[in-house]
């Protein structure tokens, strides 16, 4: 096996895991990662999963990928908030809801977080297109905001609401209210409730 046919064949994919080249080839060398990895000609995301050095290049794959190597789960919080311009700041984290147990890990494309919620709570995201005709899983506005408030409970007073310096051109024109006060029922929690209500009254929506 050499490293041109491996390329030729899994660069499409974006990224693999290693069962996904088992599939292809039953007898390949699992050592080849390892040597290709450490000669710069893949890039390790997480245990069993990698892609090509080439993507670092590409916009908007390190969000792909954060669906990618860890499902189900959908990019959210803070990095949701700030991809649709919400938060001032840049994010150092890509961070996701998922069903399956809180992790994160770290790799040549950023620092990536999981927040753990119930399965039922895996609803309000959309695809949204990057380049060559790929999606990836994003929360809503809506559900960003109330990932957030639900997973972070310290956003409890309004001075902490307003640390977060939403975007009030956003919030006003933007923002789906009844969306939000329709999605944080589906939460059944009271103190997420309160906690919409007092964002409610400290950005005046």
């Amino acid at each position: 096996m050499n490293y041109l046919e491996f390329k030729n064949r899994m660069f499409d994919l974006g990224c693999f895991n290693i069962h996904q080249v088992y599939a292809w080839k039953p007898g390949f060398d699992r050592n080849n990662f390892v040597r290709w990895t450490n000669k710069g000609l893949l890039l390790r995301l997480r245990q069993g999963y990698y892609t090509f050095p080439e993507y670092k290049s590409k916009p908007d794959f390190a969000l792909y990928f954060a669906n990618r190597m860890y499902r189900p789960s959908y990019v959210s919080l803070h990095a949701a908030l700030a991809f649709y311009g919400m938060i001032p700041e840049s994010v150092v984290q890509i961070t996701s809801v998922t069903s399956l147990k809180t992790v994160s890990f770290n790799n040549d494309f950023g620092a990536y977080s999981y927040k753990s919620v119930k399965e039922e709570l895996m609803f309000g995201y959309d695809l949204k297109p990057i380049a060559d005709g790929r999606t990836f899983q994003l929360a809503v506005p809506e559900k960003a905001l109330l990932d957030l408030l639900y997973l972070y409970p310290f956003y409890s007073t309004g001075q902490e609401l307003e640390d977060l310096r939403l975007d009030e051109d956003f919030l006003q024109d933007d923002l789906n209210r009844n969306l939000l006060e329709q999605y944080a029922l589906k939460f059944k929690n009271k103190a997420l409730e309160s906690r919409v209500q007092l964002l409610i009254n400290t950005y005046g929506l």
